[in-house]
């Protein structure tokens, strides 16, 4: 093994593209609040870029000069914190709730969803502890059994806030690293049944996930009640037809589209950029995806594998989740869209996530 003297260029390209295109997307779409009381496009765009990118490319940078050993040895505090943080939803003076969930904190003029910590805590203890039980990760009993434990955790927080999208990607992550750590595909299927029982029973038990799941199954129910924003980005993905009406030409953004700025910010893309742009953009999540899967592929040991897969795993599951439940593939679960929704904290901590990625990628087994 020889260390490298530079970061993975191609990958910090990618991710910069990546940046640049979603403060243009973002900077289209919150034309559509120009016309919604209370709401600001300069106020929206700046936001974007001084907490989202400019407190994450701060982070970036320190994450991408810390050598990822020190996340190993620091992998459980981290977690614990991350936990208790998300805790601190449930406190009434902290906490608050929008759209009948409680996933924020407040802290004066700054609000933010520690879940997007958690998610960064969980999967570096994850990555710490199955490369640390790398002989016993395919018993059943020293294995399998304390995986759900420790996931199972993690999910009933969620649940309790609730915030069933990012379970299901919490869910998905841990799934792909115990399974690239060693886990047995047939643990690995059990953990799957036993998942789809648990939503299942949390659809029947949740008004709110009943609701988005029967909008699901049939679109063209109540389209002026639960099916509202569904069908509406429906409309404006099928009437951006195959090359798009044009940047800052949609339509549904103003006073239609629910959230034009937040989940259902692909919508507005796809209207404007048409089937065209929509391939654009997975096309390039997809080269995302297989330049974070190689770093994972060199990396120098288990933990720095796990943990790079992890991180691309974590962004890639939720991104392509927003989009297709956009597009009525999936239900829908309020998650936004990597580097392009709205969300300061959610682009920063993706930012430090990149800079633990690059980090790991100067330590790589062969010259990428």
């Amino acid at each position: 093994m020889s260390r490298r003297k530079n970061y993975d260029k191609i990958f910090l390209g990618i991710v910069g593209i990546l940046i640049l295109m979603g403060i243009f997307i973002l900077a289209s779409a919150s034309l559509g609040l120009l016309n919604r009381k209370g709401a600001g496009f300069l106020n929206v765009v700046s936001k974007q870029i001084v907490l989202g990118v400019g407190v994450g490319v701060i982070l970036f940078l320190i994450t991408s000069q810390i050598s990822y050993k020190n996340w190993k040895k620091y992998a459980t505090p981290i977690f614990i914190f991350s936990f208790f943080v998300t805790i601190l939803v449930f406190q009434s003076y902290l906490g608050f709730r929008h759209g009948g969930a409680r996933r924020w904190l407040s802290l004066g003029p700054i609000s933010f969803q520690p879940s997007e910590f958690l998610k960064f805590g969980f999967i570096v203890y994850l990555a710490s502890w199955i490369s640390s039980h790398k002989k016993q990760i395919t018993s059943f009993t020293y294995g399998f059994i304390p995986f759900l434990i420790i996931t199972g955790f993690v999910a009933l927080l969620l649940i309790m806030e609730p915030d069933l999208g990012t379970m299901g990607v919490v869910a998905i992550t841990s799934l792909a690293m115990f399974f690239i750590g060693g886990g047995k595909l047939g643990h690995v299927a059990i953990a799957v049944f036993l998942g789809f029982a648990l939503l299942g029973a949390l659809i029947f038990i949740k008004p709110h996930a009943m609701s988005r799941m029967q909008v699901f199954l049939n679109p063209s129910s109540d389209t002026q009640g639960i099916g509202y924003q569904l069908n509406q980005s429906m409309i404006a993905v099928g009437s951006g037809g195959s090359f798009g009406r044009g940047f800052g030409m949609s339509i549904q953004k103003f006073n239609y589209l629910p959230e034009p700025i937040g989940d259902s910010i692909f919508a507005v893309f796809a209207e404007e950029f048409g089937f065209a742009g929509g391939l654009f953009l997975l096309a390039f999540f997809i080269i995302f995806t297989g330049r974070g899967l190689l770093i994972s592929s060199r990396a120098p040991d288990s933990f720095a594998g796990l943990l790079a897969s992890g991180i691309v795993i974590l962004i890639i599951s939720q991104s392509f989740i927003n989009i297709a439940s956009m597009v009525g593939l999936l239900p829908l679960t309020g998650l936004p869209l990597i580097f392009i929704s709205q969300g300061g904290s959610a682009m920063a901590i993706t930012l430090a996530e990149i800079g633990i990625l690059l980090n790991i990628s100067k330590y790589a087994k062969e010259k990428v």
